[in-house]
């Protein structure tokens, strides 16, 4: 078991200049700029991890590798994750890769409901995803969320209205960036047309909207003692 330590302290922590913290996650992008370049990094990566019993997520494609730390035993980030992710950076320096950590997104769907658990087994059956307990909230039959069990689409989660809404927009995005890009996404997003419904809670979330109403949140780790998005 390995103690949790915060997103600040991994930030805080010297090497980790490839690294930023998504939601409860490290993640990095490495520019390999070919296949054969990004499988030589997976087996480097792919070594380190079994040295430390310490496995990341790890996605090959044909120009770029995407890793994601964390510790399920601890429900987030712990010391495991700094070192392995230290040696994960001087393996790609090793190889001429550079990152690219302010590529690294996490992509969520919010879906409003009245009833959660009824509306959830909608989402369920449709998409056939893992349903979880959200991380950090109490056990409950409300607080639970639906993942790609294989780790490529976007996690669905189903936050609590207080009345009926019977306008169209019940759905909306949750769009997790590095905290040191965020506020340039938000300000693109307005020079594209988009507005601000509230900044209430940033950094933690700015919540958007475009031309015709459609919202989506653009997130950061920083401030999430704060209330989740509503819209």
């Amino acid at each position: 078991m390995s103690d949790a330590i915060s997103p600040q302290q991994f930030h805080d922590a010297d090497g980790l200049e490839d690294w930023r913290v998504l939601l409860r996650r490290a993640h990095s992008v490495f520019r390999t700029g070919s296949f054969a370049v990004g499988v030589a990094l997976v087996d480097a990566i792919g070594r380190l991890a079994d040295a430390a019993n310490h496995h990341p997520d790890v996605d090959l494609r044909y120009s770029c590798v995407v890793v994601r730390l964390s510790s399920h035993d601890v429900g987030g980030l712990s010391e495991r994750d700094v070192a392995l992710a230290r040696g994960i950076s001087r393996a790609a320096a090793a190889l001429g890769v550079t990152a690219d950590p302010a590529a690294t997104l996490e992509l969520e769907i919010a879906v409003d409901a009245m009833s959660r658990p009824a509306v959830r087994a909608f989402w369920h059956a449709v998409l056939a995803y893992d349903e979880v307990p959200i991380p950090g909230v109490a056990e409950s039959a409300e607080a639970r969320e639906l993942n790609d069990p294989l780790g490529h689409g976007p996690a669905f989660w189903f936050q609590q209205m207080d009345v009926p809404r019977t306008e169209r927009n019940r759905i909306h995005v949750d769009v997790t960036v590095p905290h040191d890009v965020a506020r340039a996404r938000v300000d693109a997003a307005l020079a594209a047309g988009g507005r601000l419904v509230s900044a209430e809670h940033a950094p933690a979330f700015w919540v958007l909207a475009d031309a015709e109403g459609n919202e989506a949140c653009v997130s950061t780790w920083q401030g999430r003692e704060a209330p989740e998005p509503t819209t």
